[in-house]
């Protein structure tokens, strides 16, 4: 047999096994959270926590290795390289293992150890350096080696099908479709890449009659430049701090990163976030990662303008990851103190919120 048809039987293998991992996996559940003060206005989390490496990030690493098995760049040989805060590294470690690739991740010192700890369950090696180093040092192994930089970054916003497909659009919309609302007054997302907002986006162009009735915002959290380079459109913005909400914000202008798909964006404090998801788990009865605080915060103050507005309607956000990866940081009082952040006065806000429904 020649080395070409080797080749390609083992592209076809490879491609073989990731839709079956996809075809095992059930869509993640939409739950629908019930307070009083939802006078009108409904609130949906799509838990993405439910995949198989529990996280959102499971369908980016999925799309990431399609992508690069179809356009050439992974082969038997291959060793993946990515650079990663934790939860798209554990993702990929997953695929890699499936497809037996060596797979390195170039992580920030200080990502969580209960990241790394999975990273390493799915055979997946880590090189921790600063959070300024993470693109410069995985190109680097990636030339040493010879291996694939999957670079999501860069990449997350052309790897997936945004016309449907059964992507995360496509999937809310299909859930929501029973619901009273079911066309969203807004969907809400954090940005990391800028993948899931650029696949929401454009499948609300591609489908006009959404896009006339559901608006895209994006939550961004402190030392992230989103939220400025949203408003000022300077491709050269930086932070000198990265991110402490783990998997979103970025100390740069990500190429993945789509303004022009976006109708509004919010800041929200880093306080905030921890202190929305310590008092999400009061409302669920589990625990939920830093991100999906910052998506949940944004929800709320867009629920809160609706019932002020007096508007009914319906609202989309997500649940990225299980807070039981945070145990050592966010659920963690003296990590919070040693961060310098109140939860006080946001814990006191969401308190307020379930009475009145006002979120000042």
């Amino acid at each position: 047999m020649s080395l070409i048809n080797t080749k390609k039987e083992w592209l076809a293998k490879a491609i073989g096994i990731i839709n079956a991992d996809f075809n095992r996996s059930s869509d993640t559940h939409l739950i629908k959270v019930d307070l009083p003060c939802f006078s009108g206005v409904s609130l949906y989390l799509k838990d993405e926590s439910t995949h198989p490496t529990g996280s959102l990030k499971h369908r980016l690493a999925r799309s990431l290795f399609l992508y690069g098995l179809c356009n050439g760049l992974i082969n038997q040989d291959s060793t993946i390289i990515e650079s990663s805060s934790g939860s798209t590294a554990i993702s990929e470690a997953y695929f890699a293992r499936l497809l037996g690739l060596r797979f390195i991740a170039v992580v920030p010192k200080s990502t969580a150890s209960e990241k790394i700890k999975q990273i390493e369950f799915y055979g997946g090696e880590c090189c921790k350096v600063e959070p300024s180093e993470i693109y410069i040092r995985a190109q680097q192994l990636a030339t040493e080696l010879n291996g694939h930089y999957m670079d999501q970054f860069t990449n997350a916003e052309r790897a997936t099908d945004w016309r449907g497909n059964n992507n995360i659009a496509d999937s809310i919309f299909a859930q929501m479709a029973l619901e009273p609302h079911k066309i969203p007054s807004w969907i809400v997302v954090s940005a990391g890449t800028g993948g899931t907002s650029a696949t929401i986006g454009r499948y609300l162009r591609y489908n006009p009659e959404l896009h006339l009735h559901t608006q895209l915002a994006v939550v961004d959290p402190d030392n992230s430049v989103f939220y400025d380079y949203f408003q000022h459109r300077d491709v050269t913005l930086t932070s000198g701090k990265g991110s402490r909400i783990e998997g979103i914000g970025r100390p740069r202008v990500e190429p993945s990163f789509l303004p022009d798909v976006i109708d509004q964006m919010i800041h929200v404090p880093d306080a905030a976030s921890i202190a929305t998801m310590r008092w999400l788990e009061s409302i669920l009865g589990r625990k939920c990662g830093g991100s999906t605080g910052t998506n949940v915060y944004g929800a709320l103050k867009l629920i809160a303008q609706m019932i002020k507005n007096k508007q009914q309607g319906s609202v989309v956000s997500m649940i990225c990851d299980s807070g039981e990866r945070y145990l050592n940081t966010y659920y963690n009082d003296e990590w919070v103190a040693q961060q310098r952040l109140d939860l006080a006065p946001y814990t006191q806000q969401l308190e307020q919120f379930i009475k009145t429904g006002e979120l000042s």
